[in-house]
């Protein structure tokens, strides 16, 4: 149907890492497969794509 960019909306930069505070961060979404860090993915993902239709349908399933 389309494709997708995975682009960032800010340029960032990371000095230093924090594995542990990385991983209490994804726990607290319920886990890398949790039906809520998917749904934040959907909706992050929408900001970026390129027309409104493939918007209404991340829109769609991360409800």
């Amino acid at each position: 149907m389309w494709t997708y960019n995975k682009i960032l909306q800010y340029p960032i930069k990371i000095k230093n890492t924090n594995p542990l505070l990385a991983k209490f961060i994804i726990s607290q979404y319920g886990g890398p497969d949790g039906e809520l860090a998917a749904s934040l993915r959907y909706l992050s993902q929408k900001f970026s794509m390129p027309d409104q239709k493939s918007k209404a349908i991340l829109n769609d399933i991360r409800n």
